[in-house]
């Protein structure tokens, strides 16, 4: 769900810069090929991590949940020289089709991909990261950000995508679904971690930034 008007966010895409080639279509591909195209970023939303990552020139970047690469090749762009991001996709499928676009950005030496579960991936990780984006399985971010909040330094970023989960977070408890509880309850957690500033912006389905104190 997008909480912009479309004539809104129309008119800000107008004033932003265009999509590149590459994500251009990468975009098209997935919605043709995908059966579940929505989970991909976006123009809009890539346009901000892309931003975000060039304000904070990270170099290490983390990204829980590729999909079709839209965001990893964003993200990317901010990258210190010699920076390395890593995205992780439990989705062997994808693989290829992942691949071969982070080749056409010119990022393959940037992007590594790990394809498996991220709870078994995350420990194996040694670097310490600026930047972690989360975008997989709903019901384990707060599993997710227990694992990864150790290895943010200082100062660098925890965000996390969907978490407005299309209005429903509104639900009375009773009427809550367990992926929806689960980003109730991250928000929740965020909200209440002495550890972290945080910033739930609504653009697209909701980002949560926290930050780390």
């Amino acid at each position: 769900m997008n909480f912009l008007p479309q004539e809104i966010e129309d008119y800000a895409l107008k004033n932003s810069d265009a999509e590149s080639d590459a994500l251009k279509k990468l975009n098209r591909e997935t919605h043709l090929k995908m059966t579940m195209p929505q989970m991909l970023s976006g123009h809009m939303q890539g346009l901000m991590l892309q931003m975000f990552s060039k304000m904070i020139r990270p170099k290490n970047i983390l990204e829980i949940g590729t999909f079709t690469g839209y965001s990893a090749i964003c993200l990317a762009s901010g990258l210190q020289e010699g920076g390395k991001l890593h995205t992780i996709d439990v989705n062997e499928e994808f693989q290829e089709m992942i691949l071969r676009y982070i080749k056409e950005a010119g990022l393959q030496e940037k992007i590594m991909l790990h394809i498996g579960p991220a709870v078994n991936i995350i420990p194996a990780l040694k670097e310490e990261f600026d930047l972690v984006f989360i975008d997989a399985d709903k019901e384990n971010y707060s599993t997710y950000y227990d694992m990864v909040f150790p290895k943010v330094k200082q100062g660098g970023y925890i965000i996390a995508d969907n978490v407005l989960w299309s209005g429903k977070i509104l639900n009375s408890a009773m009427k809550m679904d367990f992926e929806t509880k689960s980003l109730f309850d991250y928000s929740r957690k965020i909200q209440d971690d002495s550890r972290v500033e945080n910033l739930l912006l609504p653009l697209r389905d909701g980002l949560m930034i926290a930050r780390k104190k």
